[in-house]
């Protein structure tokens, strides 16, 4: 690299400068599609000692949801390299996505020269303003010399609390041009700290409470959390439910963890404590209860006061890092000397808990023709790994994957969070296969998310990604269709062509797989897939009168 170090400066290209700031944010790995507008990206990234990874898609909506699946796997900054105009405005859903789901991600544009703005140059569009509403910090490095600074100040900003994406395009002109620059160093991330006043108030609602439930959201994972978490629960033996990537911080099978009983826990708790995640469609808003009692009293923990719950009437709260503030109420609970009574409580909610395991197991293991989507999960189930990755992509048929897998480790489940936005499958997949190259990696894709995605196959088998990846081929957009039915009495715009190929086309870009129509057919199917070290889809052909048995919209 053509470069030079003096007095901490270094001399270079702009291209040169943002990927030494990168490495010093730890961001070992460049999602991107090709673009001439960002070419001295690349040529940083190659001859940058060590080269940082280039994964380059067939997408750039894949670019940055690899990008995004990267940070929340790594709890790193993620990074998506994108060419000017439509390139950026491909790159919207997903810079979107880590919006929502408070996911630290850079996405670094290409933008139109600036000695020719104005004119008409290729793909010249104003994006800033594009990606302001869904970022931390949307801007342009309008000279060489700042880009460094600018692309530090982003990153700071992207993984100060509450975590989430910036945006930063530089003129093409300015990003070839060299300068001379001094490169920001590494600073502490601010830690937020809980107000002493507001631990006090929640220890003492936990320590009257009878029928107390803790959730675990995405954040307890993000903000690294989770041995907090764990620490918090089994001190005060309140049960726990999971959410999004909260999953696996209690792993299956642990006493506490009562998620098939999140229903009745929901209706009958007097004392409900929401962690690292928003209170909304997916926690009925923030309403628990109140049918044949009183609503139960709701607590809300967060990792920045901008996201304690607004529309909320709450009971209690505590904003700051999710490990103070986990171990900040356990801390005011000794001051209390009291601590729930809640195993009548939590006996209650295993037996519900039991009750479910077995009511759901003919389902499991459902021999119907055609197949029952739920019977693809009993066959996976007994095969995963404690630390397998999974990942959801679709609608109906991953809603059975949140009913029936547990995760057994923290930070090994992605779906696409409260954005709800499909595609995002195939650079999750590989994400999990670079972050966690010893483990299983699990792509569960409905039929219609794989059309969003599927040819990004290609990526994966260029890069040498191996992942299992099963399709739940119901020939539909189930999720659309049985409530439009329910409507209407019809449903248009809602049907896919039965039994498509979806395993001939992984098999034509590179990978195996193979189509499944019978029950004694998956299993055999997916050990196949697990043994294979290629990208490996099972296409299973399911029966598209089956829906999802679902109790909220979302509205």
């Amino acid at each position: 690299m053509d470069t030079s170090l003096r007095n901490d400066l270094m001399e270079g290209h702009a291209g040169e400068h943002a990927c030494a700031v990168f490495a010093n944010h730890g961001i070992e790995t460049m999602w991107t599609l090709s673009g001439a507008h960002v070419f001295p990206l690349y040529d940083a990234a190659t001859r940058a000692d060590p080269p940082m990874r280039l994964i380059d898609v067939r997408h750039e909506q894949t670019a940055v949801f690899g990008a995004e699946a990267t940070a929340k796997l790594t709890r790193r900054p993620g990074l998506a390299v994108v060419t000017a105009g439509p390139g950026v405005t491909n790159a919207v859903s997903g810079i979107a996505q880590a919006y929502f789901n408070g996911v630290p991600l850079l996405t670094v544009g290409g933008r139109a020269p600036q000695f020719r703005w104005g004119t008409g140059a290729l793909q010249e569009l104003d994006h800033p303003p594009i990606l302001a509403p869904i970022t931390k910090l949307s801007t342009t490095a309008r000279t060489a010399a700042e880009v460094a600074r600018v692309m530090d100040e982003a990153l700071r900003a992207a993984e100060a609390s509450h975590r989430g994406p910036v945006f930063v395009d530089v003129p093409m002109d300015e990003l070839y041009s060299r300068a001379e620059i001094a490169i920001p160093q590494p600073a502490p991330r601010a830690v937020i700290a809980p107000d002493p006043d507001d631990l006090i108030r929640v220890a003492a609602l936990l320590a009257d409470a009878e029928r107390p439930v803790l959730v675990l959201g995405s954040d307890v994972w993000i903000d690294g959390a989770e041995e907090a978490a764990v620490r918090f629960a089994e001190e005060t033996g309140v049960p726990v439910i999971t959410n999004g990537m909260g999953r696996g911080v209690l792993p299956r099978g642990h006493r506490l963890l009562v998620t098939r009983a999140r229903s009745h826990a929901f209706n009958s708790a007097d004392l409900v404590l929401v962690a690292g995640t928003p209170l909304d469609f997916r926690l009925g808003f923030g309403v628990f209860g109140g049918k044949s009692q009183p609503p139960a009293r709701v607590v809300h923990f967060t990792d920045a006061p901008s996201q304690l719950a607004q529309h909320v009437d709450l009971a209690g709260s505590a904003a700051g890092d999710l490990t103070l503030v986990f171990d900040g109420v356990l801390a005011a609970m000794q001051q209390e000397l009291r601590r729930p009574a809640v195993e009548p409580w939590l006996e209650t909610l295993r037996a519900v808990v039991s009750s479910a395991v077995e009511r759901d197991a003919p389902l499991l293991g459902a021999e119907r023709d055609p197949i029952h989507p739920a019977r693809i999960y009993g066959e996976l189930l007994p095969l995963l790994d404690d630390d397998a990755v999974i990942i959801g992509d679709g609608g109906d048929f991953v809603s059975w994957a949140g009913k029936f897998i547990e995760p057994g480790r923290p930070g090994c489940w992605l779906d696409p969070g409260p954005y709800g936005c499909l595609g995002a499958g195939a650079g999750a997949a590989a994400a999990a296969r670079i972050a966690r190259p010893s483990s299983q990696v699990v792509l569960l894709y409905g039929d219609g998310a794989a059309g969003l995605s599927l040819l990004d196959v290609d990526t994966l088998v260029r890069h040498q990604l191996p992942v299992v990846m099963i399709v739940g081929n119901n020939g539909g957009w189930g999720l659309e269709k049985h409530p439009m039915r329910f409507l209407y009495g019809y449903d248009v715009a809602a049907d896919l062509r039965p039994e498509t190929g979806y395993d001939t086309i992984v098999r034509a870009l590179g990978g195996a797989g193979e189509a499944v129509t019978r029950p004694d057919e998956i299993g055999p199917a997916l050990r196949r897939a697990f043994d294979a070290g290629v990208p490996y889809l099972v296409n299973v052909v399911c029966d598209p009168e089956i829906a999802y048995p679902r109790s909220t919209t979302g509205v």
